[in-house]
């Protein structure tokens, strides 16, 4: 028997898999069929202010290696997510879950975070700096000075657990830049990575785009995203605090990938489109074959091989 338990911060999970904010978290069915299923925990739709009904239809599409959308934050406002949570940790006293909340501008986030901060939440809150797909607005974590504004100002009213989720970066000086600023702060993770930004497919029966919002540009993800995903969360983990966990997204398609992540540096693994496409389904079946793939290589916990990638 190979033991699946990861912990980040002072919190322990059963099971380094997870869902991705933003698939199957929309309501609270949603979240407890995931609660239900062998995932280690679970995370709830990033929640704004106000609830949103997103991006016009379609705006989602399963492509040959992965997904394109442009889902525009559909959510039915943080306060209900709260809710949720308050009622969760009630029922589940010893499964932590993590609450994601989504600005539309930069003082969103220390307004829902004193919120948050007076309530009697005791997970792990995530700030998601990284929506790609709300027409008009710029993913906030590719702006520095803007980055640092919201996280001098949560942080002056935010003193529980909290990450911030975070959009892929291709050059290396990006993650010197966007890890020295990360550091200076109380950070107990981040999430790496979102989907892969205006990306763009076609229907090739009628020449058209694949989805309505934005023209046809959306987040891609799934196995198109994998090795930007593995090279993100190496790359940070090799800059960030140690104490700074991190939760590894995009690209998983097998137990497989759910090792490499796991090798670069994850401590969870969250699922996007594989969990769209398959369904809860999907957690058994990587978790079968996460172990298979440890007892393959002899290892028979997380820590053993955790961060251990290999160079030539």
């Amino acid at each position: 028997m190979v033991n699946l338990s990861t912990t980040i911060g002072k919190y322990t999970f059963d099971n380094v898999l997870m869902n991705a904010s933003g698939v199957h978290c929309m309501t609270a069915d949603e979240l407890d069929e995931v609660a239900a299923s062998p995932a280690g925990t679970l995370v709830t739709k990033s929640g704004t202010l106000v609830a949103r009904a997103g991006n016009p239809d379609p705006r989602y599409a399963a492509l040959a290696l992965g997904s394109i959308n442009s889902m525009g934050l559909p959510n039915k406002g943080y306060t209900y997510y709260l809710d949720y949570a308050l009622k969760f940790q009630a029922t589940h006293p010893d499964r932590p879950l993590f609450l994601s909340i989504a600005g539309t501008g930069p003082a969103d986030y220390a307004q829902m975070a004193a919120t948050i901060q007076a309530s009697d939440f005791n997970g792990l809150t995530e700030f998601n700096l990284s929506c790609p797909n709300v027409p008009g607005k710029p993913q906030i974590a590719y702006d520095l000075e803007t980055t640092e504004q919201i996280l001098d100002d949560l942080f002056n009213v935010f003193h529980k657990p909290a990450g911030i989720k975070l959009p892929p970066f291709f050059d290396l000086a990006q993650f010197d830049v966007m890890a020295a600023l990360l550091n200076r702060y109380p950070l107990t993770f981040i999430n790496s990575i979102n989907s892969l930004g205006n990306g763009l497919m076609i229907d090739t029966a009628t020449d058209t785009a694949l989805i309505r919002p934005k023209g046809g540009f959306g987040g891609i993800g799934g196995a198109y995203a994998k090795p930007i995903a593995l090279a993100n969360v190496r790359a940070f983990r090799q800059r960030l605090r140690e104490d700074i966990a991190i939760i590894g997204t995009g690209g998983v398609t097998t137990g497989r990938d759910v090792y490499e992540l796991i090798l670069c540096g994850a401590s969870l693994v969250s699922l996007g489109t594989v969990l769209q496409e398959e369904g809860i389904p999907a957690f058994a079946r990587l978790t079968r074959e996460l172990e298979a793939e440890m007892t393959a290589k002899g290892y028979d916990s997380i820590s053993a091989f955790q961060g251990q990638l290999k160079t030539l």
